[in-house]
């Protein structure tokens, strides 16, 4: 049974979370393991520290004392200072190859966060981008990704260091007096009671302020890549308004959450600083009475004042924590969206009448139904075949499921029931990766990328040679356009290809769609958006690439619909009729309604026309 996507409410704990970090790249556990013995070196080093400044504080008080003489303190103290150097330089050292495996941890640590999500991104059912903003899933990451790897790097430098160090300074501290080290013992508990209970109001007010960066993120890229509407229509500042507004909601939310955060951090340093001037005196006191040496107390002080160090960065680790938990829910709940490939498959059921083998047609859809999500349905009962080398043409209103018929035919959505088959075989039961080898598709929009000429057309096939990319270029009468480009195919065409006309972007994308060489085609209203020149060069490339394909066309114009072999044509998600545009011509349905509103010529005739998606 495929897995259930996650909802918002369905978040795990943040201890839950937690431990998901941490077990969340096993690889990078030697890193950790390196970082983490750098980090308890550095420890132990530092706990030397106030012994060998305790040694030499009695040594010199030994020696005001009378107690020894003035040459054998300064032999000790100078041994005793050579010792220090000898420390810090090993500490130097430790730190040193500690932060190097720190920060290729955390740059491994990026790669695997990125990869992770990217990869998952890229096998998500199309119904999740349909909902979602680019500029919100983009923001997700980067935060996720630096607030997962603060944390992560954090905690492998100082947790292990925090642990050691108050284990050896309430030993320590014990040797010397058992009140005192009880004492220390039961601050570090409540300091970090009184910590996690900041957590949870804290949590709520972060995850509102990152839906709000999100959305404003999100609308952000959305203006970026929309800016000639933006500009056209005089909408700058009012995209800057309500960018300005999101933000200012985080300045109100963030003014709510660091007032508390610091009042009650406020609270735990008195509370810490009462504490410890209690130590302190009785440390003091003791020394007075003899019960310590000066020395002793030096070291006492010293140890105690490294006790704080762990108990603040202990603070510090909750609050990366935090930050890592509320990072975190966002990027596992992606991770935890149902994979399309597992949406997809299910086992085979032939019917039947199914044909396999050369008899099978290329596509047949079989009482198909669909809706989006929850909603109604857009298709109901849809039925009609693809002959191997015909042309079909879908006909209907806008709006009426033609584009939603292409995007079933690409595994994109999966049916709500019914069947569809490519060459006989169930598409439900097909490999995505297998299915869409055998389908090409050009849209209204050509969907280039930033890059050159040569990397657009080679999309369909990474591997194909020069010659190959320059045929298919030719074929799709691209290749003159190209050649006069001052680097030719190694042209850079800027993001969406916005450095090209509609007529060569489209151009490019017919290239694309001859260089895959799929028996299957879809022409999703290919040419609607061109100019007349245009149009009717890429209508010629088009031509020639559907020789010998089995294609399915979504057409603007009625010359193009007349040629095909047969029509279907839809009213309100259902097939109306199928025939040749012969036989619909004179059945007084959808097609034949068409020819005679093109006939009429009218205001009103041409006005119906574009209802369907038909400009002549």
């Amino acid at each position: 049974m495929p897995r259930r996507g996650r909802r918002a409410t369905d978040y795990p704990e943040p201890v839950t979370s937690l431990l998901r970090i941490l077990r969340f790249a096993p690889e990078l556990n030697p890193l950790y393991l390196g970082i983490a013995v750098s980090a308890m070196l550095r420890a132990m080093l530092a706990l030397a520290t106030p012994f060998l400044i305790g040694a030499a504080t009695d040594r010199i008080v030994d020696a005001i004392a009378g107690r020894s003489t003035v040459a054998e303190a300064v032999t000790a103290v100078t041994w005793l200072a050579a010792a220090f150097l000898a420390v810090e330089l090993a500490a130097t050292a430790v730190v040193s190859v500690g932060g190097y495996w720190g920060d290729v941890m955390a740059a491994r640590m990026r790669t695997l966060l990125s990869a992770r999500y990217f990869d998952h991104l890229l096998h998500l059912p199309q119904r999740y981008f349909d909902t979602e903003i680019t500029g919100r899933i983009t923001n997700r990451l980067n935060r996720s990704i630096t607030e997962l790897t603060q944390f992560l790097n954090f905690f492998a430098n100082n947790a292990f260091t925090m642990l050691l160090t108050t284990v050896a300074v309430l030993v320590i501290s014990g040797t010397y007096w058992w009140p005192l080290a009880v004492l220390l013992a039961v601050v570090f508990p409540v300091y970090m009671w009184l910590t996690a209970k900041t957590s949870s109001r804290w949590q709520v007010w972060e995850g509102e302020k990152n839906t709000e960066i999100d959305i404003a993120s999100g609308r952000f890229t959305e203006v970026v890549s929309q800016m000639p509407v933006v500009r056209a229509y005089n909408r700058q500042d009012t995209e800057l308004a309500g960018f300005h507004e999101r933000f200012g909601r985080t300045i109100g939310l963030t003014r709510a959450q660091s007032r508390w955060w610091h009042s009650m951090d406020a609270a735990r340093r008195v509370a810490l600083n009462v504490i410890f001037a209690v130590l302190y005196l009785l440390v003091f006191v003791r020394t007075a009475q003899g019960e310590f040496s000066v020395g002793d107390m030096v070291i006492l002080l010293q140890l105690m004042n490294m006790a704080r160090e762990p108990i603040f960065s202990m603070s510090y680790l909750v609050d990366s924590a935090q930050r890592a938990v509320a990072g975190s829910r966002d990027y596992f709940a992606v991770l935890s969206e149902e994979r399309e490939e597992d949406l997809h498959a299910r086992p085979a059921v032939v019917p039947a009448d199914a044909r396999t083998g050369d008899d099978a047609p290329a596509v047949r859809f079989r009482d198909v139904h669909f809706a989006y999500g929850d909603g109604e349905e857009v298709l109901s009962g849809i039925d009609f075949a693809i002959g191997r080398g015909e042309k079909v043409a879908l006909v209907g209103e806008s709006g009426g499921g033609k584009s939603t018929i292409t995007n079933l035919l690409m595994g994109l959505y999966p049916v709500t029931s019914g069947r569809i088959e490519v060459f006989g075989q169930d598409v439900a039961a097909q490999d995505l990766a297998e299915l869409r080898a055998r389908v090409a598709a050009v849209f209204q929009e050509p969907h280039l990328f930033s890059g050159t000429v040569r990397e657009n057309i080679a999309y369909a096939d990474p591997d194909a040679s020069d010659e190959r990319v320059r045929a298919a270029a030719r074929a799709a009468y691209a290749d003159r356009f190209v050649s006069e480009f001052p680097d030719g195919y190694e042209q850079l065409i800027g993001e969406r290809g916005l450095r090209l006309s509609g007529g060569q972007r489209q151009r490019i994308a017919v290239a694309r769609a001859v260089l895959k060489d799929a028996p299957v085609l879809i022409l999703d209203e290919a040419t609607s958006s061109l100019d007349t020149k245009s149009e009717r060069l890429v209508q010629t490339a088009l031509d020639e690439l559907m020789v010998g394909r089995s294609s399915l066309i979504v057409a603007h114009r009625l010359s193009t619909i007349a040629s095909v072999d047969r029509i279907v044509t839809l009213r309100k998600g259902r097939v109306q009729e199928v025939g040749t545009p012969a036989e619909l011509a004179v059945s007084g349905g959808i097609y034949s309604q068409l020819l005679e509103l093109q006939q009429a010529g009218t205001k009103q005739a041409r006005k119906l026309l574009k209802e369907y998606g038909i400009s002549g």
